[in-house]
């Protein structure tokens, strides 16, 4: 990830480009797991926080301080720092401030989900998500706010919007009545912010679909989540490691992946037991 480091300590997200908050927010997390580089990794943690908005949240970008989901990746990324202590405190209590948009749903609604659960945008005055209310719940977990009544409805959110037979998408579950297609990367990662907080009965047929497809995923996202989440609940598969090294070896052909997708991978690396767990035991 070196051809994306820039002068100011920040990371692009591909080489050449300009500073991205999400980018250098994944970069200093995989620097840390694998515990090298500390110097890149303060210049990086300071460069974020100098993106940081006065309320707390980390926006994708100077022009759209409405779109603040790499709010939670900065967390993790300012976690067990003192440099970065109050910053990771601002950020997690504009996390618990935030909800998405919610109602009272309407009996006659054509999607299945409840829409009166609280969990977390992409951005501000738009509904809940799957992903983005998954990497809260992580995020404040590792923050040291899990017992918190907001991650508690995160949950009941996340349960409710689990596919019929298993799975997570986006955030839909039936839509006029179908049922919707469950996705491996959103299910990983929903199945590794749910880890710690809920009983394997809730999630068994999640972790049946992902177990049953994880040896066939081929892109960073969708094998790096998989086996973060899969490893949440000790069902990580035996070839992890070759897995990841197939992916790997896939950007000699169809080019480089981006830090997010590079980073992803070096975490799923190394944290066989999932995301929570790798900060719990305290790496950083």
């Amino acid at each position: 990830m070196h051809d994306r480091a820039l002068p100011d300590g920040g990371f692009a997200l591909r080489p050449g480009e300009g500073f991205r908050p999400e980018a250098t927010a994944w970069a200093v997390i995989a620097l840390s797991v694998l515990g090298i580089e500390p110097r890149r990794q303060e210049a990086a943690r300071r460069r974020l926080a100098a993106a940081q908005l006065e309320d707390g949240r980390v926006s994708i970008a100077p022009d759209h301080p409405e779109v603040f989901w790499p709010t939670s990746l900065a967390v993790l990324a300012w976690q067990g720092t003192l440099a970065g202590q109050k910053a990771k405190e601002r950020a997690a209590a504009f996390l618990l401030a935030t909800t998405g948009v919610h109602w009272k749903k309407d009996p006659n609604a054509i999607f299945g989900h409840d829409s009166d659960l609280k969990g977390w945008p992409w951005r501000t005055s738009t509904s809940s998500w799957a992903e983005p209310t998954a990497l809260a719940l992580i995020a404040l977990q590792v923050a040291g706010s899990g017992a918190h009544q907001r991650v508690a409805e995160g949950v009941r959110l996340l349960l409710d919007r689990q596919i019929p037979g298993g799975g997570w998408n986006y955030g839909n579950t039936t839509v006029f009545g179908q049922v919707l297609q469950a996705m491996p990367e959103d299910t990983g990662m929903v199945l590794a912010a749910l880890g710690p907080l809920v009983l394997r009965p809730a999630v068994q047929e999640s972790l049946n679909f992902l177990t049953d497809r994880v040896a066939r995923l081929k892109t960073p996202w969708s094998l790096g989540w998989s086996l973060l989440g899969l490893g949440a609940w000790g069902v990580r598969p035996t070839n992890a490691a070759d897995l990841i090294g197939a992916c790997w070896a896939r950007q000699e052909r169809f080019g480089g992946y981006d830090t997010a997708s590079l980073a992803l991978l070096l975490v799923a690396s190394e944290a066989p037991r999932g995301l929570v767990s790798l900060y719990q035991a305290g790496f950083a």
